[in-house]
């Protein structure tokens, strides 16, 4: 049976900090902040891979109360969530993401967060899609939030 899962993430930006979104170093003057990389896109991923075989959330498995996560590679949680996808017989069928912030444009850098989204889910480009949208119509809104929809699919025996 196939399985949907759903990921929400946001992080506020500091001047200063790397920025990495989708696992993609951008360069911008203003970064996530956040235990580990802060990476907005990949932390709402791994969250979605996680729902999607019931298996809690990023939190549970990488909470930022330990210190070993202090300023982890967020592919490290990707990595993990795809692990319980694959002892649950499943397998990627597509990533739909949205990444809402006002700087930096995510358009330049659509194509290589998709590249990489699909390397970590092992899955060829196309079946990953990041849109960007601004937040100007949000008064008050700041940061970067990203929300993510996976569709896994049994893998054929």
């Amino acid at each position: 049976m196939a399985r949907v899962g759903l990921g929400i993430d946001a992080h506020p930006v500091e001047p200063g900090r790397p920025c990495r979104i989708g696992g993609v170093a951008i360069d911008h003057d203003a970064g996530p902040v956040g235990h580990s990389d802060g990476d907005p896109l990949l932390h709402a991923l791994a969250d979605a891979l996680y729902g999607a075989v019931g298996a809690g959330d990023i939190g549970t498995h990488f909470p930022d109360t330990d210190p070993a996560n202090a300023g982890a590679d967020s592919a490290t949680f990707v990595a993990h969530a795809m692990a319980q996808v694959t002892a649950a017989g499943l397998a990627v069928a597509n990533v739909d993401a949205v990444v809402r912030c006002d700087a930096p444009r995510i358009a330049p850098h659509r194509d290589a967060m998709q590249a990489r989204i699909a390397e970590l889910c092992a899955v060829e480009a196309a079946r990953v899609n990041v849109k960007g949208k601004t937040l100007q119509a949000l008064p008050g809104a700041e940061g970067i939030h990203a929300q993510v929809i996976v569709l896994l699919e049994p893998v054929a025996s």
